[in-house]
């Protein structure tokens, strides 16, 4: 049963991982003019979505891997994950089959529209805001050394993003100088990720 345990964590974390690094390498194509609407928010919500779901499993299967004196640590990342997962698939849901496809057509709804401070905004903010609670409450829950260590540290400076990512969505003048205050999620994320497959990889 461990093994199975293991298994799935590693695959969904590797999963999950693999739709982070993508989505990165979108936005940076995004950024510098390569791709462009509506194909680059296709691409970027397309690889959200495929981040959310196998980070959830990953997170339960840590819960049912780690010892018991420290699953109230991966129980509360749990929480958070399930939360973060289900703000992301309403968000990138409704905007991959209802917004886009109406978009060619005129027959979107701005209330449904992502701009800044709107609806889906927000929610999109609360999504990635939870995420770093996860990883933040999850960390403890590892040890201190070898691979657990920097899965700890990882998941805690993901975490640490979450001051960072609320001013980029929250600040009243949005900018993409203040947008470019969640950049370094893009190393944090995909890295906490990556770390915690292969923590689960040596369990296999």
């Amino acid at each position: 049963m461990d093994k199975t345990i293991a298994k799935l964590g590693f695959y969904s974390a590797l999963i999950s991982f693999i739709a982070a690094l993508g989505y990165c390498i979108v936005q940076v194509l995004q950024v510098l003019g390569f791709i462009t609407y509506p194909q680059d928010a296709i691409l970027i919500y397309a690889f959200s979505l495929g981040i959310a779901t196998p980070f959830m499993l990953a997170i339960l299967a840590l819960h049912y891997t780690v010892p018991g004196t420290k699953k109230i640590w991966s129980h509360a990342g749990l929480l958070f994950a399930l939360m973060y997962a289900t703000y992301v698939t309403l968000m990138y849901g409704v905007q991959l089959a209802t917004v886009i496809p109406a978009s060619p057509l005129k027959l979107g709804n701005d209330v449904l529209t992502v701009t800044p401070h709107s609806l889906f905004w927000t929610i999109d903010a609360l999504g990635y805001i939870c995420m770093g609670l996860a990883t933040l409450f999850a960390a403890p829950a590892f040890a201190r050394d070898g691979i657990e260590g920097w899965t700890r540290k990882f998941f805690i400076a993901n975490g640490l993003m979450i001051p960072f990512i609320s001013i980029a969505y929250f600040y009243p003048h949005f900018s993409i100088v203040i947008l470019f205050l969640g950049a370094p999620w893009m190393i944090t994320a995909p890295g906490s990720i990556l770390l915690l497959a292969l923590f689960f990889k040596k369990r296999m």
